[in-house]
């Protein structure tokens, strides 16, 4: 009992596997996508600050390198199934919150208690920092299939997760780092040498031309 199994927890984090049950080339856990995410958004936040935007450096930190912690409760779950409907992507947040507020009021010492609270609370608001995290987060996911499409993996899912991740970055587009990430780091991605290039320029410019 207590913050030993917090602690002990984090190695879980490792044998959590993202988009589980698919064939791929190469496997990502949920431990290193925190790790990638955090990466990304610093550089998504230092893009903003550049360009004269305040960041609050310690909640973006904190919200990226926590935001998947209450997947060892649930498991990572495939993106067009969690975000199929609102009730169902609702539910999930429920079921994550209510466990892991349960395991915090069993594991850490009253005093701490609130602060992880606040600190393994869904990251994605309407702050800056929240909407860092939020297009952090599927960047990465972006770089997940794309790694596994450019590999040839015969597998749709990925071109869907492909397709939701960029038109979820695309809707924050009004951030000066979003167009940083679509005018140039998007470029550079597809000027890569690979198999299906073309399915995934009509899908991209597909998703860019959108209103």
């Amino acid at each position: 009992m207590g913050v030993h199994q917090y602690f002990k927890s984090l190695n879980d984090l490792e044998k959590l596997v993202r988009c589980p049950g698919k064939f791929k080339y190469q496997e990502h856990n949920v431990a290193a996508h925190s790790f990638k995410v955090t990466k990304i958004a610093q550089y998504l936040g230092t893009v903003e600050e550049h360009h004269g935007n305040e960041i609050n450096w310690r909640s973006l930190y904190e919200k990226a390198l926590n935001h998947d912690y209450p997947e060892i409760f649930t498991g990572d779950i495939k993106t067009p199934v969690k975000y199929a409907s609102l009730e169902l992507n609702t539910l999930f947040m429920e079921v994550e919150e209510t466990m892991t507020t349960k395991f915090i009021e069993t594991e850490f010492p009253p005093e701490y208690q609130q602060i992880y609270k606040d600190r393994l609370k869904e990251g994605k608001d309407s702050t800056l920092e929240g909407q860092i995290l939020s297009v952090a987060d599927k960047i990465d996911l972006l770089y997940e299939s794309f790694g596994e499409i450019q590999k040839r993996n015969p597998e749709p899912l990925f071109f869907e997760i492909y397709e939701e991740s960029l038109a979820t970055i695309k809707r924050f587009d009004h951030m000066v780092s979003v167009q940083d990430f679509l005018g140039n780091i998007l470029t550079e991605m597809l000027s890569e040498r690979f198999i299906p290039k073309d399915e995934l320029f009509e899908i991209t410019n597909s998703i860019l031309n959108r209103e």
